[in-house]
């Protein structure tokens, strides 16, 4: 028989909403929420150990939860106000899972490519930039998408959020600019940074080899490392009055661009 609980005054409820709501909570339990049927799906898909489910039955049901196929540690049936104190969307789903964080050092990294396709930003800020930029690597099969200098966990429920589930589906890796760009050239991996300077037009470029396409944020742009470091700036010409666009499309027209050349091998 399933737990139940209906107090959101309860000691295990209390702790969920510290994982939902703090980054240093999430770090020392190993632990984080994942909200929604599909993202746990693509969690269970991206082989993450879920350890609790916890179902409001009014609107998630037990055949539905059957259908999902996993086996947790424990389910417990909650009450509305428990979902509604733990959910982080407003439109209803009426699941949640607590599931085990993953290790995402560069040495973890298997390219199962000779020729692979990176994706790397450079401390991107928002989470809604992060979660965007996965779902453009998820799309277009990208074979790890690397954040250097990370301003924010990759369990953060808004990159969950806007990445519908993407976070789980991507090989991800984090670490200091210094240690991608070191493992980037021990990979033989070109580097291809986008950035106004001494750079050429994008499409005029071969991505058919190893690369790396490393985007910078909108306000700074990448650092000196990487533009000392960088085989090729390449740039999208602008044919408006701005010179920049939001990260992660232009993200996209890059990545795109790379799997056009290898005709979406």
């Amino acid at each position: 028989m399933n737990k139940e609980i209906t107090s959101v005054q309860n000691p295990y409820i209390k702790e969920l909403v510290q994982l939902k709501e703090k980054s240093r909570d999430r770090k020392k339990s190993g632990l984080f929420l994942i909200e929604g049927a599909r993202e746990i799906s693509l969690a269970i898909k991206g082989n993450y150990q879920i350890d609790t489910v916890l179902y409001y039955p009014e609107v998630f049901s037990d055949a539905q939860l059957k259908s999902l196929d996993i086996q947790p540690k424990s389910v417990i049936e909650i009450s509305k106000e428990v979902y509604q104190k733990l959910a982080h969307r407003d439109t209803t789903e009426g699941i949640i899972a607590v599931a085990k964080t993953k290790s995402h050092d560069l040495k973890d990294i298997v390219f199962k490519s000779e020729h692979p396709l990176v994706l790397v930003a450079e401390a991107p800020e928002k989470p809604g930039n992060i979660g965007a930029i996965l779902r453009t690597a998820d799309a277009a099969n990208v074979d790890a998408v690397i954040i250097a200098n990370p301003k924010t966990d990759l369990y953060n429920p808004n990159i969950i959020r806007s990445s519908v589930g993407c976070v789980f589906t991507n090989q991800i890796a984090t670490g200091t600019t210094a240690d991608i760009i070191s493992f980037l050239k021990e990979q033989h991996i070109a580097i291809y940074c986008a950035a106004l300077q001494a750079s050429e037009i994008y499409t005029t470029q071969d991505f058919n080899t190893a690369s790396a396409i490393v985007m910078g944020t909108e306000a700074t742009g990448l650092s000196d490392a990487w533009l000392q470091q960088s085989t090729q700036n390449i740039i999208i010409p602008m044919q408006g009055e701005i010179d920049s666009m939001n990260v992660s499309v232009a993200a996209g027209i890059l990545i795109f661009e790379a799997k056009r050349q290898r005709d979406f091998k």
